[in-house]
């Protein structure tokens, strides 16, 4: 048996261990041991009186930009949801950039921005005819916007209602650059999905106790507005390049977990498929747009992109590495048919769970703990394509929004 083979293997199940297992560990007991410093910001007791008491300079200029393809199902509880919110209508703004739609998105946006409980709300609807992606349409808008923070927004996340004044709360510091919103999900697809963004969650709130939240969620992220440089045309994931672009330049990520996007959608397998393919053909190539970011001069930033954001992008290639190895082995050692074995029908019912509707689950409480592990599994199956349509060619920026006529993303 080679002895440089069973090396191998050990630094790569070294590496899955510690991806999943000892960084979070790590993230959890720094994040305790900071349980005393509340990253959440409370709104002043002048605020809570009512906004009449707070002088107009207490307020940045917001701008609420929503990107948006084929979103008629969703974007009058958008506009509903922010012209509700608890800030001085006069420093709020929402833009409805409607990128090529085919639908009525463009027409239910008009007729909602018309309706009387939504007049004090500055509303603009813009059109463009054919659909160019997210990155050209954040290009094209945001410099000619005059406020002071940029909040992008997904159509179908709802904004807690106290949301920009935790954000403007934030801002108030001069070295904060990005503002990231909590995402949660009003109907989980699955509970897999469920238990991963509870852990993403927690992971958050590690990596922004030792330095900045490694990315943020599209759903809902607040910027400045003078820190925003335009985006490469071929740029997938423009939540994440956007903001760890302002922190390498040396300002700070919040992680505001008491700032909720709400999402409304629930994915639908498919849906989820192809969005995690696209997932991770972005986290491949930032690798290559954002290396700045491993510099030991960013220190417990570098250290999570490192841990977390560059040891996921390249994870389904780990994984394919040490299936190949332990095929290799299992010629020559029964312990390692044995392994290959498992990983090969713990694969198999992975997929195999894609078929059986989520609620068959609901009572089988031995299936529960299987459900996350089947969810990771078929997420780095995704993240392999991504990771192939990336190096071929086939995935580029183009970004689309996962709506129910299309849902490439």
């Amino acid at each position: 048996m080679s002895i440089e083979l069973l090396y191998l293997l050990a630094f790569l199940w070294g590496l899955i261990i510690y991806h999943h297992l000892l960084y979070p560990i790590i993230l959890m007991k720094i994040l305790k041991g900071q349980s005393n410093k509340d990253t959440s910001v409370t709104p002043s007791d002048n605020v809570q009186k009512g906004l009449t008491a707070h002088k107009s300079a207490d307020y940045l200029s917001i701008c609420v930009l929503v990107p948006a393809f084929n979103e008629e199902d969703v974007i009058a509880d958008k506009i509903r949801n922010v012209a509700s919110l608890d800030y001085p209508s006069h420093k709020l703004q929402l833009i409805i950039a409607c990128d090529g739609c085919n639908d009525r998105s463009a027409v239910i946006a008009r007729q909602t921005a018309q309706e009387i409980e939504n007049s004090a709300l500055s509303i603009k609807i813009i059109e463009f005819p054919e659909n160019r992606g997210k990155v050209a349409v954040l290009n094209t808008l945001i410099p000619n916007i005059n406020s002071d923070i940029i909040a992008l927004s997904d159509a179908s996340a709802l904004i807690s209602i106290d949301g920009m004044l935790i954000a403007n709360q934030h801002f108030k510091k001069p070295l904060v650059g990005v503002v990231a919103a909590t995402y949660q999900l009003l109907n989980p697809g699955s509970h897999g999905e469920l238990k991963y963004w509870q852990y993403q969650i927690d992971v958050k709130k590690g990596e922004a106790a030792i330095g900045s939240p490694i990315g943020v969620h599209g759903a809902l992220y607040f910027f400045r507005k003078v820190l925003f440089t335009p985006l490469p045309p071929q740029i997938i994931n423009d939540d994440f390049v956007l903001p760890m672009k302002i922190i390498a330049q040396g300002y700070e990520g919040v992680y505001a977990s008491d700032l909720i996007a709400l999402e409304l959608e629930q994915a639908s397998l498919d849906m989820d498929h192809k969005r995690r393919i696209r997932i991770a053909a972005g986290n491949f190539q930032q690798l290559l747009h954002l290396p700045e970011l491993l510099l030991p001069k960013h220190g417990g930033t570098a250290f999570s992109f490192l841990s977390g954001k560059a040891l996921r992008a390249i994870m389904p290639l780990i994984l394919v590495a040490q299936l190949v190895v332990c095929l290799y082995l299992a010629k020559e050692s029964e312990l390692f048919l044995l392994i290959s074995a498992m990983q090969i029908g713990g694969i198999l019912l992975s997929r195999l769970s894609l078929l059986i509707p989520n609620t068959s689950f609901k009572n089988l409480k031995i299936i529960k703990p299987f459900m996350l592990a089947f969810y990771l599994v078929n997420g780095y199956f995704s993240g392999l394509i991504g990771i192939l349509r990336y190096l071929t060619g086939l995935e580029r920026g183009c970004w689309k929004s996962v709506s129910p006529e299309d849902k490439s993303v």
